[in-house]
């Protein structure tokens, strides 16, 4: 797990938004069980997922049960359809609320409430049959109030708490490489040599290709940057595997030079 503290550069047009520190992190799910599936050997798709909530107070019309409308959400890091991988979102909210299971059957993966409580959501992302069979688990504690509680609040500054996550799926099947290889929400890696793909499927209805993504959202103006987040990834990414490449060597040294001990004349 990288954790990394980022900012948002300040534009003079926009509201301030209240921002604790960011997480982010790298999850690799388990390899599919399905034997049926041709699965591609040392190859990894990556996924990067932001997930969160902005909450907005509602001014004059805050109750004592009723004081802010609030968001969560599962969006692509660069605010792309993620529905080419995710099948469905369960968010899991407070006991107190009726039906506190929603369950999110289409992209945009999102719910909008009221309330006047922080509390912790559980979001469990499914995934298409191709991709894994195992869901992946999340938690965000939902924000409300700005970190400096001693300011005045105000109807048009959000607080907006996100989270990064790239979501890595390793050996993937041959039906989900060539579905996905030219969607802009997924990483898609250099194929090992002698792997060939059929072409992808193009999607005539422009309107259904557009219908999941998060760029257009009412509150994409507020949605922070992760592009920092995901260098950083790489990077710590790249290094580890460095770090094995180099823990490798080492033993094999040590190996050779134990059997180099054993011949030596006395």
């Amino acid at each position: 797990m990288v954790d990394t503290s980022l900012s948002k550069k300040k534009d003079p047009d926009q509201p301030e938004i209240s921002l604790p520190t960011l997480k982010s992190q790298r999850t690799k799910m388990g390899k599919s069980e399905d034997s049926e599936k041709k699965k591609i050997k040392d190859v990894e798709i990556s996924v990067p997922i932001v997930y969160g909530n902005a909450a907005f107070w509602l001014g004059k019309k805050a109750s004592e049960y009723q004081s802010h409308k609030w968001t969560v959400y599962v969006r692509g890091a660069t605010n792309e359809d993620l529905s080419v991988v995710v099948k469905r979102a369960v968010f899991q909210l407070h006991s107190s609320f009726n039906n506190p299971t929603r369950v999110v059957e289409s992209a945009p993966f999102e719910l909008s409430e009221s309330g006047w409580g922080e509390f912790e959501i559980a979001i469990t992302l499914f995934f298409h049959n191709d991709v894994c069979e195992k869901p992946l688990n999340l938690y965000h504690h939902l924000k409300l109030y700005p970190e400096d509680e001693s300011g005045p609040m105000s109807t048009k500054k959000p607080v907006v708490v996100e989270s990064y996550d790239e979501v890595v799926f390793t050996e993937p099947s041959e039906s989900f490489l060539a579905r996905v290889q030219n969607h802009p929400a997924v990483t898609f890696p250099r194929l090992p040599a002698g792997v060939t793909l059929p072409p992808p499927v193009s999607i005539e209805d422009e309107s259904k290709k557009k219908r999941g993504d998060t760029k257009d959202h009412p509150l994409s103006q507020w949605f922070l940057n992760f592009s920092e987040a995901d260098e950083l990834l790489q990077l710590a990414a790249a290094r580890q595997q460095v770090q094995a490449h180099i823990a490798k060597l080492r033993r094999q040294i040590s190996l050779t030079d134990g059997q180099n001990q054993q011949f030596k004349p006395l």
